[in-house]
């Protein structure tokens, strides 16, 4: 079995080495969080800068659409085939190679001369992103060796996807507000270059490990996935009616190809224990409440407050602090209590979050209950995320840890598809009718935005009745 070359005071596996130092694993931590911040800020950062592509290019809207679901589509599609990837080439040499197409990708978009070209790079940038995602959860594992400290260490990890949407978004503004779109794809190519650079200093290698790729499942799955989210994302429209179902047919394909394969790319017994499986369910969820959310209330406040993009990123600025804030203590939070409690703690107040927002009219105040809940919702969030990505990993042996890395960023991946177009969908029936009956619109947008999030609310409870019936991992304490 071949091995990475060694980087300095690094070792060969989680297993049969000693952790860093302290210093050492908080900087291996940072570069690694860093990154996973940058891969799911990606998703957010280009989605104020739409506008001012769609006039450079001189394109129509389904062009320029192509933009943001180009990056979701391929990231969330190959995060499976990733994974398995992952445990081929060893942790840190996917890591790199993930991060470098991610930044090549993120270049070629930067520098596009056309929207085709654009299209292309974020379509790269998702390529590199489903190597680099469930590598940076393996390699999170490798240096940290303790159970109580790995569970710490995983629980703030859970709100990094959170955190990294709402930076992407605020960062999109604050660009935006002095300079071009473009800067806003050069910005994670120049992280990319930095990441690259510091990864054979600071992390730690780790052997491959001799596989077969199944290809038919990965085939299967990718088209699936990525059928199945373009599909919801256009519900509404002729193309969406095949492929939300030729999504479904393939992803049932995928299952008893799984079931037959000798070795899956997926094995289902990964998802048997029910403690795995309804945490990976809560991260799919909660991710698309939260893309929900996000979606709908930048439009609120840029059609019913008026508000310019920056002032629209800052006015999620809250939502992003106290997300991170969350993530911080939710480790302590699930040593004490265990994921299981912190998760659906988590769950409950997420909910109340949404119930506050689910308030909303044309006219409502920012310092009020529409801030309220936006707090409450992403300290709930938070906890939520970080219960649900320890129960899901903690008891992974060690030669499944990148499955499991692209297992859980597919989940939180595909929430914001899936999910978020059924509650979208929900808000725009509900306002078209209201305008159908003589309702200004800007209301009548409101309370379709106000359903949505008592949808959400009401889903994210009863997630959280599942959540407590579901057996409490050996690891848990």
């Amino acid at each position: 079995m071949s091995s990475e070359h060694r980087g300095p005071a690094v070792a060969t596996s989680a297993a049969t080495s000693a952790p860093p130092p302290r210093r050492e694993f908080q900087a291996a931590f940072a570069v690694i969080a860093v990154t996973q911040a940058t891969l799911v800020a990606a998703i957010t950062v280009i989605t104020l800068g739409l506008p001012a592509i769609q006039r450079d290019f001189g394109v129509d809207q389904p062009d320029v659409a192509l933009v943001t679901s180009a990056y979701g589509l391929s990231f969330g599609g190959l995060l499976l085939l990733g994974g398995r990837v992952v445990d081929l080439l060893g942790r840190r040499r996917a890591f790199t190679l993930g991060v470098g197409v991610f930044g090549g990708g993120s270049a070629v978009g930067a520098l596009a001369p056309s929207v085709w070209v654009l299209v292309v790079g974020r379509f790269l940038q998702g390529c590199g992103a489903a190597l680099a995602a469930p590598a940076a959860l393996a390699l999170l594992r490798a240096i940290v060796a303790d159970p109580a400290r790995r569970n710490r260490a995983f629980a703030f990890w859970g709100g990094l996807g959170a955190v990294g949407a709402t930076v992407g978004l605020v960062l999109s503004g604050a660009v935006l507000t002095v300079g071009s779109w473009r800067w806003t794809l050069a910005i994670p190519a120049g992280v990319a270059i930095l990441v690259v650079g510091l990864a054979p200093v600071l992390l730690p290698p780790s052997p491959r490990r001799p596989t077969r790729l199944d290809l038919t499942g990965a085939v299967l799955a990718t088209a699936g996935v990525s059928a199945l989210s373009y599909g919801m994302l256009r519900v509404g429209e002729p193309r969406g009616q095949w492929l939300g179902p030729a999504g479904v047919a393939l992803l049932v394909a995928f299952v008893v190809a799984e079931r037959r394969a000798r070795d899956p790319l997926l094995p289902l017994t990964f998802l048997r224990p029910r403690r795995r499986a309804s945490a990976l369910l809560v991260i799919h969820l909660t991710a698309a409440a939260m893309s929900t959310l996000l979606f709908l209330l930048t439009l609120y406040f840029r059609q019913a407050h008026h508000l310019a993009p920056f002032a629209t990123a800052l006015a999620f600025l809250p939502y992003s602090l106290v997300q991170l804030a969350a993530g911080a203590f939710a480790g302590t939070l699930v040593g004490r209590f265990g994921p299981r409690q912190v998760t659906v703690a988590g769950l409950g107040v997420a909910a109340i979050g949404l119930l506050l927002l689910s308030r909303l009219d044309a006219d409502a105040v920012y310092d009020g209950a529409l801030l309220a809940g936006l707090v409450v919702f992403a300290l709930g969030a938070g906890m939520a995320f970080a219960g649900a990505t320890v129960a899901a990993v903690d008891d992974v042996p060690d030669r499944a840890v990148g499955l499991a890395g692209g297992v859980v960023n597919t989940a939180l991946e595909t929430g914001p598809t899936v999910g978020f177009a059924v509650l979208v969908s929900l808000a725009s029936t509900h306002t078209a009718r209201l305008i159908g009956e003589g309702v200004d619109p800007v209301l009548a947008a409101a309370r379709g935005d106000a359903l949505a999030f008592l949808a959400a609310a009401g889903g994210l409870l009863a997630l959280a009745a599942f959540v407590v019936s579901a057996p409490e991992s050996r690891h848990a304490r």
